[in-house]
């Protein structure tokens, strides 16, 4: 792959800035009591509309830029900030991804604005396309869409849905021919307000803790016709195709996760560098034995390696953000190698900085554990490091790796 140059244009720096102020005034001093809370931060999204930063003109504009870098790098200070609100504020973008994935240009002029709102009545966003006994195993969604004349009437239970329940939008991956599996299955808008849409019970979690979490209960839920996705034409051609053993294309859920794979890793090297930075910085001041800790070779070794992994991340990820954006095929998973590697990456890194802090890191005295126990959803959600290694697997042997 060629053509590849990390420079950032002047225009995604001052990106990068204007979002760093925002992470560092705004969100970094609220991270703890929101983790605490287990809440919605509705106060500080507010405050991100007003600056037009929770806004489609935001996620439109930065997505389509040249480079591809903008909306990773955004992403990056965001949950640098803090991981929690920053998935709060971001959780929309994937719901809107799926929406520009998989609709029509009508669908998405019509849904885009009223799954973000006005700075003034912010809405949310909901992507739902795991289920209780379908996470990593897409094709095992038993959730059903059939047909009622020119509607079509929705049953089943998703689950981890970010914002699930009190979104405004819910888009949800349904099957509609379950005899082909992840080919037979299509993306459903949910309006607002529409009957037998309910949440069902909201997570406790571990990490991401100011982010909503919940099951979405889908009981007879009847939509129009013109909520399917991509609409009734294409999916009837798509699912002719697969019943004549023809190729069909990406099914629904897999090119939303491929989509935004790179902006999932950005957040992972967001919660690395925040982890890298504090423990460099406690590294400088802490003495012990009469010197400062990071002037013993164990701990800036330590150091070192820490803040050459995050690199690493960084530069996986701009990699695949450029390749996405510049229509380059990723023939040997980048997408998936820049997720892998970031989620690890983090996970790792806010570990070695709890344990250079020692005892203090332990504790909610220092945001490091905190940092830590955000850092570890990335290698569950939104496909496993497992599932990366599985899809990298086979795009290196061009073999059917299982």
């Amino acid at each position: 792959m060629t053509g590849f140059c990390p420079e950032l244009s002047d225009n995604v720096v001052e990106v990068r800035d204007w979002v760093h102020t925002f992470a560092r005034d705004v969100i970094r001093p609220a991270g703890a009591e929101w983790d605490e809370r287990e809440e919605t931060p509705w106060p500080v999204i507010q405050e991100a509309a007003k600056i037009g930063l929770y806004s489609l003109d935001f996620f439109a504009t930065q997505w389509f830029e040249q480079s591809g870098l903008a909306l990773p790098v955004a992403f990056e200070e965001l949950f640098w900030g803090d991981a929690g609100i920053g998935l709060s504020i971001t959780g929309t973008g994937l719901a809107a991804a799926a929406l520009a994935s998989n609709g029509t240009p009508e669908q998405m002029g019509e849904w885009l604005p009223q799954m973000f709102g006005t700075e003034n009545d912010v809405k949310l966003g909901a992507f739902c396309a795991s289920e209780p006994d379908a996470g990593s195993d897409v094709g095992a969604i038993r959730t059903r869409a059939v047909p009622d004349g020119s509607d079509w009437v929705l049953n089943g239970v998703k689950t981890w849905a970010t914002n699930g329940g009190i979104a405004d939008v819910h888009v949800v991956v349904a099957s509609v021919d379950p005899s082909l599996g992840t080919r037979g299955q299509a993306s459903f808008i949910v309006p607002p307000g529409t009957p037998g849409l309910s949440m069902g019970q909201k997570f406790r979690k571990h990490g991401i803790r100011a982010s909503h979490t919940a099951e979405v209960v889908l009981n007879d839920v009847r939509v129009p016709g013109e909520c399917l996705l991509g609409g009734r034409d294409k999916l009837e051609a798509r699912l002719a195709r697969v019943r004549n053993g023809e190729r069909a294309g990406e099914q629904a859920a897999m090119r939303t996760f491929e989509t935004t794979r790179p902006s999932v890793a950005a957040m992972a090297v967001g919660i690395a560098r925040a982890g890298f930075e504090y423990a460099r910085d406690y590294a400088r001041e802490r003495e012990q034995f009469g010197r400062k800790i990071g002037a013993n070779q164990a701990i800036a070794f330590l150091l070192a390696e820490m803040a050459t992994r995050v690199d690493v991340a960084r530069l996986l990820t701009w990699r695949a953000a450029w390749m996405a954006r510049n229509g380059r095929q990723f023939e040997q998973a980048e997408g998936s190698m820049s997720k892998l590697v970031a989620g690890e990456t983090a996970v790792w890194v806010t570990e070695q900085a709890i344990q250079i802090l020692g005892g203090a890191g332990y504790t909610r005295e220092h945001p490091v554990e905190r940092f830590h126990r955000d850092a570890k959803i990335f290698t569950i959600f939104e496909g496993t490091s497992e599932i990366q290694r599985l899809i990298i697997g086979r795009a290196v042997t061009g073999l059917p790796v299982r």
